[in-house]
C-alpha cells in the first residue's frame, strides 16, 4: 500500500492533478470538518477546503516530504483559516445566551429553526451533538493559535511535532498553547456549563431539548451522558478529556443533526457580527 501511495505521490509531483486529487481525498473529510470547527460555518469550510486544494496543488513542488502530505496540507489550510479568523472577533462565553435572546426577539429566526427541526432529515436533536457544538463555540473564545493547537491535538490526534510544523512554532510554544487552551476551556465550562455544574449559568442544552424534543424526558436524555451521571466524581481535567473523547467520534458536517446545529451556529455568527440577519 505504501508503495502505491508513493507512486501516486510521484505522479502528483509530476503535475498529475488527478493523482493529487486521489491523495487529497483520503483526508478531505477530516480537513473540512476541522475547518468547520475553526470557522463555525459550513460555507466558509467548503470555500477554504477548495482554496486549500488549489493552493496545495500549486505549491506541491515545494513539498519535501519532511512531514506527511496530510500534515503539509493541513498547514496550508490552517494558514488560510488563521488569516480569515484574525479579521474577526473572538467569540464571548455568553454567545449562546446572546443568540437565545436574538431568537426570542426575531420570530423569523425561531421559525427557521423550527422548520429545520421539523422537516430536515439531518435535524435530530441529540445531547451529544449539542456538546460537540458547545465545544466549538467555547473554543472560539480562544486566541486563534490556541484554538488551532487544541483542536489539532485533542480532536484530530495530531502529534506535537506535527503541530510545530503546521503552526511554525517551537515545541515549548506549542505545548504552552495546548495547555493554556485546555485550562481556559475548563475555566469557562466550570463557570457556565449547567450540564455538569449546578451553578453553571448556561442551560441551552436542556432548553433546546425541551423545545425541540418536547416528548422526551430531559433528565433521561442528559443522564445518557457519562460525564453527567458521574460529574461529581471526576476532576475537571477528566471531564474535559471525556468531552474531547466524545467529540472525536462526531463528524459535525455529517451527523444526524448537522443541519440543526448549523442553524444554531448561524445565530451565534449573527450576534458576533460575522453574518447579517436573513432578509
Amino acid at each position: 500500500m505504501k508503495e502505491q501511495e508513493e507512486k501516486i505521490l510521484k505522479e502528483a509531483l509530476g503535475g498529475n492533478i488527478h493523482a493529487f486529487q486521489q491523495l487529497f481525498s483520503t483526508f478531505q473529510n477530516p480537513l473540512k470538518s476541522y475547518l468547520y470547527r475553526l470557522l463555525a460555518s459550513r460555507s466558509d469550510a467548503d470555500d477554504l477546503t477548495h482554496d486549500t486544494f488549489i493552493r496545495a496543488y500549486d505549491k506541491l513542488h515545494l513539498y519535501r516530504g519532511e512531514s506527511s502530505l496530510k500534515t503539509w496540507v493541513f498547514q496550508i489550510a490552517t494558514n488560510l483559516a488563521c488569516n480569515l479568523l484574525k479579521s474577526r472577533k473572538r467569540w464571548t462565553p455568553d454567545v449562546s445566551e446572546q443568540a437565545k435572546h436574538l431568537v426570542m426577539q426575531q420570530p423569523a429566526l425561531a421559525q427557521a429553526i423550527e422548520k429545520v427541526a421539523t422537516y430536515s432529515e439531518s435535524a435530530r436533536y441529540d445531547i451529544r451533538e449539542h456538546i460537540d457544538t458547545c465545544f466549538t463555540c467555547i473554543s472560539k473564545n480562544l486566541p486563534v493559535e490556541n484554538q488551532v493547537a487544541l483542536i489539532l491535538k485533542d480532536v484530530y490526534d495530531f502529534t506535537v511535532p506535527d503541530i510545530i510544523l503546521i503552526l511554525g512554532k517551537s515545541e515549548g510554544t506549542v505545548k504552552y498553547l495546548i495547555q493554556h487552551a485546555r485550562k481556559t476551556l475548563m475555566d469557562i465550562f466550570d463557570q457556565r456549563c449547567a450540564l455538569i455544574r449546578k451553578e453553571g449559568v448556561c442551560h441551552q442544552c436542556s432548553e433546546l431539548n425541551g423545545w425541540l424534543n418536547p416528548r422526551q424526558n430531559q433528565q433521561e436524555a442528559l443522564m445518557e451522558i457519562d460525564m453527567v451521571k458521574s460529574s461529581g466524581k471526576y476532576p475537571r481535567e477528566e471531564l474535559y478529556r471525556m468531552r474531547a473523547a466524545l467529540i472525536k467520534h462526531i463528524d459535525p458536517l455529517r451527523s444526524e443533526g448537522n443541519e440543526l446545529q448549523e442553524i444554531l451556529l448561524k445565530c451565534n455568527r449573527i450576534v458576533m457580527g460575522e453574518e447579517a440577519m436573513p432578509g
